[in-house]
């Protein structure tokens, strides 16, 4: 039987719960909940764990504790309790350098000054493994070129982005759960493409 890791980056905490740095947490939560499946805190992964089936596949979804900085020892405790090949990994994680309700899938690639992408590749001592980002879009300009990233990544995802990124969970859930059924070019292409204005 097939196995498959997902895990989705932000911090622990409902002070964070609804911002945009917790797309990760929070479509994965979307996902575990539309399989009737609850996280469960394990301190040994030092994540939160949900697991189910979709056709046939394990499907194992991680939400790691170590605050997003820190995020590569979650994901190094989860890939040597399982002994997994990191090819089974997915990583969810936002992205200020994409537009709203972009979506990009990628196998490797460096951190983008991603800070929770960076531990993990620190971690694990590789930038091969695969990671979906959902565009947050860029801060607004603030004083000239003084971008206020760390507020705007923290900040609460607002109602309408709420409306675009509903779109955005739905469609990467439905290329999540044929992750085990269709070519991997194929869910990359179809994710890349997305347009978040087509019906």
């Amino acid at each position: 039987m097939n196995e498959i890791y997902l895990i989705g980056l932000g911090n622990p905490g409902k002070k964070y719960s609804k911002t945009r740095h917790n797309i990760g947490f929070l479509l994965l939560e979307k996902l575990s909940k539309k399989y009737n499946s609850n996280f469960l805190i394990k301190d040994k992964l030092k994540s939160s764990c949900s697991e189910f089936q979709i056709n046939n596949c394990t499907f194992r979804l991680f939400l790691p504790n170590t605050f997003m900085n820190n995020s590569g020892d979650a994901v190094r405790a989860i890939v040597d309790w399982y002994k997994i090949n990191l090819d089974q990994i997915l990583i969810i994680v936002d992205d200020k350098d994409l537009p709203l309700g972009k979506i990009r899938f990628r196998q490797k690639g460096s951190s983008g000054g991603h800070n929770g992408l960076k531990s993990i590749i620190e971690q694990l001592n590789t930038q091969n493994f695969k990671r979906i980002r959902i565009g947050i879009g860029s801060p607004p300009l603030l004083k000239e070129k003084n971008f206020n990233t760390i507020s705007h990544v923290l900040g609460n995802i607002s109602s309408e982005e709420k409306t675009i990124l509903d779109k955005v969970y739905m469609r990467v859930i439905e290329a999540l759960e044929q992750l085990n059924i269709k070519k991997e070019e194929y869910i990359i292409n179809e994710l890349n493409s997305f347009d978040k204005d087509q019906p």
